[in-house]
């Protein structure tokens, strides 16, 4: 599809608000680049506070693709459609628990990580997955947004067109700042995007007929859509093995080593991380209201719902509804949700890339190699994720296939960081063993050897119509993962295990709080001066390595749980 921009059919004044937009955080982020002086302040500063990080951790988790996936969710399934981002819910308060543990790695990126607790090769099989996850996530992001401007402007700015012109400005002041840039920049970007989901829910609502309407309108109609959890596709078997796959893969999120780390200390990365999240979580319940205010507006209009596009809801609402101005604002502040995500994914990346692929090959270059090095990789990577976007039929397809990336490496994190006994050929087992068995439960002919067993419609291990069976994606989820742990547990215990000295360093840097004004000269190493903290443990049976969780983990992690709680329990009093 050819790029085209008809200008006149967009509004003067709503042009001049995305122009002033895109320029002014283009040459924010541009100087937010002098502070860069080596690729450590490119790719890891270690400088901010609790407003700046709970900012970063929002921007990074949000961006308007993600509406489009609710909304596109909810048109389709009704109210369960926001557990489409709501997974990512029940994951909020473990990021209370897992910030300060990278915090205390002292490192530059995830990747060091698995080095220190395994061996190099882990290292690389870590950072070449997840720049792929990178990709796509990059990919998944811009494909929603393109979709959300294509719908939004009534094709008046071309998606492909977007797409393009948003990978150039973020690549901009991304290449110039590095993930300070990112964090900076994901201040303003996390105002607009507050901005951007709840910008249009009133006018939504108010044409329905407020939540009353809505409710009248699909009780009489559609009731099942009106349910959290829907008897289809979206049940609660589906909610738990999904959010399992969320926790397990956000560890090896590339993305969750700035989230957690980029802070003075490690309460701000708990605070930041834990709190930013959760302001996504009340976001998607605007999404999701936007969502089954415009299925009900549609059935009020007599629309065969046959005939909505999902994808195009969301963009389709806001030209419905917006006046001259409000357009053009809701446009900047999707573009601030896509642009403050896929430039820390792209850091994030071109990191994992020139730190643990690069480097360790081409070692005693000078600081401006690694960071031209760094900038070029960056380039890379977005064009990678534009290929990506041109490529995906849906985003719902790419949110799918980028969830199942993050757990393959993230059962060796979670198996390195709990179980004493696993080794870098465990590791190497769980992970290959994983993307073998997600590729197999993906084939037909499994999917029909599964639909002819007995007890296969009792468990519902398949869905589809019969021509074209498809495993059940939470029995996909409990395949792959009993099959990689199974094979990495073995494995371990049959293999070498990793020597006393390099597991001690490692659990010693989980245990031992970042002190104040500490700086860290080599990645994965207690500074100098600095004494290993003695924990009290859990258990240590078979090997286990549980510390005694702390009282501010206990309370942090309670109240996280309280908000989740409080959360669901007002969207259900809103709904029905």
């Amino acid at each position: 599809m050819p790029l085209s921009l008809p200008i006149a059919a967009i509004h003067w004044l709503d042009g001049t608000v995305i122009v002033v937009y895109l320029l002014g955080i283009t040459l924010l982020g541009v100087h937010t680049g002098k502070q860069v002086k080596r690729s450590a302040d490119f790719f890891m500063p270690r400088r901010f506070g609790k407003v700046m990080m709970i900012m970063h951790a929002f921007g990074t988790g949000t961006a308007s693709d993600q509406a489009v996936t609710v909304a596109s969710g909810t048109v389709r399934s009704g109210l369960s459609g926001i557990w489409y981002q709501w997974l990512w819910l029940l994951v909020t308060p473990f990021f209370w628990i897992i910030a300060p543990i990278m915090r205390r790695f002292r490192a530059t990126t995830t990747a060091d990580v698995f080095e220190l607790r395994y061996d190099r090769s882990v290292s690389i099989l870590f950072s070449l997955v997840g720049i792929l996850s990178m990709i796509a996530k990059i990919g998944l992001l811009l494909k929603g947004t393109g979709a959300l401007i294509d719908s939004g402007t009534g094709g008046a700015i071309d998606a492909n067109l977007a797409i393009v012109v948003t990978s150039v400005l973020f690549v901009t002041y991304g290449l110039a700042g590095g993930l300070g840039a990112a964090v900076v920049t994901d201040f303003i970007q996390g105002v607009l995007t507050l901005l951007f989901s709840f910008m249009l829910l009133p006018y939504v609502l108010a044409a329905a007929g407020g939540m009353s309407g809505v409710k009248a309108t699909l009780a009489a109609d559609h009731p099942e859509k009106l349910s959290l959890v829907a008897p289809g596709e979206i049940g609660l078997f589906w909610i738990l093995m999904l959010s399992i796959q969320v926790i397990v893969g956000i560890v090896a999120l590339p993305s969750a080593m700035g989230n957690s780390a980029a802070g003075k200390t490690e309460m701000e990365g708990r605070i930041g991380y834990m709190t930013g999240t959760f302001i996504k979580r009340i976001c998607t319940v605007a999404w999701c209201l936007t969502g089954i205010g415009a299925l009900a507006l549609y059935i009020q209009q007599g629309v065969q719902l046959d005939s909505i596009h999902p994808d195009s809801v969301y963009g389709d609402m806001a030209r419905q509804f917006l006046p001259i101005g409000l357009l053009g604002v809701f446009i900047a502040s999707l573009l601030a949700g896509i642009m403050s995500s896929c430039d820390s994914f792209m850091i994030s990346a071109a990191a994992l890339f020139t730190e643990n692929l690069y480097r360790p090959f081409r070692q005693k270059k000078s600081i401006p190699h690694y960071l031209w090095v760094g900038r070029l990789a960056a380039v890379s990577i977005v064009i990678a994720g534009v290929v990506f976007a041109f490529w995906l039929s849906g985003v719902i397809a790419g949110l799918m296939i980028w969830l199942k990336i993050l757990p393959m490496m993230g059962i060796a994190f979670w198996m390195g960081l709990l179980w004493r006994k696993a080794t870098p050929a465990g590791a190497w087992a769980s992970a290959l063993t994983a993307f073998a068995a997600w590729w197999l439960a993906e084939r037909t002919f499994f999917a029909e050897w599964l639909g002819s067993l007995p007890f296969a419609e009792t468990l519902r291990l398949t869905h589809g119509p019969p021509d074209n069976l498809e495993t059940y994606e939470p029995w996909l989820i409990v395949f792959y993962m009993v099959a990689a742990i199974t094979a990495g547990v073995v494995v371990s215990l049959l293999t070498r295990p990793v020597e006393k000295e390099r597991l001690d360093r490692y659990y010693q840097l989980t245990r031992t709080p970042i002190a104040p004004g500490e700086e860290i000269a080599v990645p994965c190493q207690l500074p100098e001066g600095v004494l290993p903290a003695q924990r009290k443990m859990l258990t240590t049976a078979f090997g286990l390595e549980i510390p005694m969780p702390s009282k501010v983990s206990v309370l942090g992690f309670t109240a996280g749980w309280i908000g989740v709680i409080s959360l669901i329990a007002g969207f259900i009093w809103i709904a029905t």
